[in-house]
C-alpha cells in the first residue's frame, strides 16, 4: 500500500489509479479501508478509488504524539489528504464516522459530489449504543483495551454495544482480525484512539455546526440511508436530504449502518450512477 506523510503522521491508502471519476470513501471507528473492498472491487475498473486508512483505531502507523486527533483534527487531516494528492471533483462517500461532513463543507473546491450513507449527523455523537459504549470504555482505566480484547471472541462482534447493531450479517473473520490487530499490539495506536474518544462529547457541537452548514453546500448530494439502521436514526437520512440544496434521498433495503458490507452491490451501483451525473455547474450550463 502507498503511504503519505501528513502533518499528523503516516497515512496508508489504496489508489486504484486510472482516469475515471475519483471516488474517496471514508471508514468509521475501529475500521480501515477494507470495509470498502467489495464496493471498490465493483467500481475499480472504471473509477479511481482512493481510500485512506485514517487513525481511527485500525491504523498500522501510529500518529505523532502531538497530533490533533479530535473529531475536528481528523476532519482536517482528511482535507489535507485530498489537498496533498491534489484530488479534485471528488465523490466523497461517508459511512459511520461523521467527520467528512466537516471536510466537505470546508473543501467544496475539492468535493464535487457527496454521498452520505448512515453516519453521525446532527447531535448523534457518540452515535447510538456502540458510540456510548466506546465513550464509557474510554473513561475507565484500561477500558478501551479490554473492550477490544473482548473482540477476539467472535460472538462479541454480534453484541448491540459493539458491531451487532451496525450490520445485518456477520463481519468476515479476516476483517475482524485485521481491524483489531493494530489496537491490540501497538500501545501508540491505543493512545491515538483514546485521544479521539476523549474528545467526542465536546465535538458534538462541531458535528452540529457541520450539519447545519450543509444548508449552503453547493454540490450534489446523495443520501443513501439504511432502512433498518439501529445506530444512525432513520429520520436523519430524510432530514439531511432536505437540508442540502441539491440533495436526493434513497433508502437501502436490508441493511444497517455498514452499507458497504451489507449491500456493496447496491451501493456501488448508486455511486456509479451518481458519479456520472452532471455537476451543478454543468447542469446549469446545459440548461
Amino acid at each position: 500500500m502507498p503511504v503519505i506523510e501528513l502533518s499528523a503522521g503516516t497515512i496508508e491508502y489504496v489508489d486504484t489509479g486510472g482516469d475515471g471519476p475519483v471516488v474517496v470513501p471514508v471508514h468509521g471507528l475501529l475500521q480501515d479501508h477494507t470495509v470498502w473492498r467489495e464496493v471498490a472491487a465493483r467500481l475499480g475498473a472504471d473509477h479511481r478509488m482512493v481510500i485512506p486508512t485514517l487513525p481511527l483505531g485500525a491504523h498500522r502507523h501510529p500518529m505523532r504524539p502531538d497530533a490533533d486527533l479530535s473529531f475536528e483534527g481528523h476532519a482536517r487531516l482528511l482535507g489535507e489528504f485530498l489537498e496533498r494528492l491534489d484530488l479534485r471533483d471528488v465523490t466523497l462517500v461517508v459511512n459511520d464516522w461523521g467527520g467528512p461532513l466537516l471536510t466537505a463543507v470546508d473543501h467544496p473546491e475539492r468535493v464535487g459530489r457527496l454521498v452520505l450513507t448512515p453516519c453521525e449527523a446532527f447531535d448523534n455523537l457518540p452515535p447510538g449504543l456502540p458510540g456510548k459504549f466506546v465513550g464509557l470504555a474510554a473513561r475507565l482505566p484500561g477500558g478501551l483495551f479490554m473492550a477490544v480484547q473482548s473482540l477476539r471472541i467472535s460472538a462479541f462482534w454480534r453484541l448491540p454495544m459493539t458491531f451487532g447493531w451496525m450490520v445485518k450479517r456477520p463481519i468476515p473473520a479476516d476483517l475482524r482480525r485485521r481491524w483489531i490487530e493494530p489496537f491490540r499490539k501497538q500501545r501508540a495506536v491505543r493512545r491515538d484512539i483514546a485521544k479521539y474518544a476523549h474528545t467526542t462529547d465536546r465535538s458534538r457541537a462541531s458535528l452540529q455546526v457541520a450539519t447545519e452548514r450543509l444548508r449552503t453546500f453547493p454540490r450534489p448530494t446523495l443520501v443513501a440511508w439504511a432502512a433498518d439502521d439501529k445506530v444512525m436514526p432513520r429520520e436523519h437520512g430524510r432530514r439531511l436530504a432536505e437540508l442540502v440544496p441539491h440533495g436526493r434521498h434513497v433508502e437501502v433495503a436490508d441493511s444497517r449502518t455498514l452499507v458497504p458490507l451489507d449491500q456493496p452491490a447496491v451501493l456501488a451501483d448508486l455511486v456509479r450512477e451518481f458519479a456520472a451525473a452532471p455537476t451543478v455547474e454543468r447542469a446549469a450550463m446545459q440548461r
